[in-house]
């Protein structure tokens, strides 16, 4: 594999190289507050309707557009809830995506993997 060089650690107010979007010291940190905030919204409750949802609607609609038909595995909400807990629970901006889909998606609404600028 390519080697990659050192860039400067996307935390508030820190100038550390670091290999990936964040230095040693706040990866582990920006990890927990991803955590957090995301299970306050992803609740026991949550698991349980979107599961129902997925009943109802099995196949991913990206796919299904292509003409592929493959099982959707996650519920995601069409325009961003960014908290917003009307956005999150309407199931009119909910639709049914397989992971890589899903995947694709999220990467291009916030401009990569993992991005903690979009979140509370």
């Amino acid at each position: 594999m390519p080697w990659k060089p050192k860039t400067i650690c996307r935390y508030p107010g820190c100038h550390e190289l670091g290999s990936d979007r964040y230095c040693d010291k706040h990866k582990k940190n920006v990890a927990k507050e991803q955590n957090k905030s995301s299970s306050r919204i992803y609740t026991y409750q949550w698991r349980k309707v979107s599961k129902v949802y997925l009943k109802e609607h099995p196949l991913c609609i990206n796919c299904e557009r292509d003409g592929r038909l493959t099982p959707a595995t996650e519920v995601d909400h069409i325009i961003p809830h960014n908290g917003d807990m009307k956005l999150f629970w309407g199931q009119t901006n909910w639709q049914s995506l397989c992971k890589k889909c899903h995947s694709k998606k999220t990467a291009l609404e916030d401009g990569g993997f993992g991005n903690v600028s979009k979140h509370p």
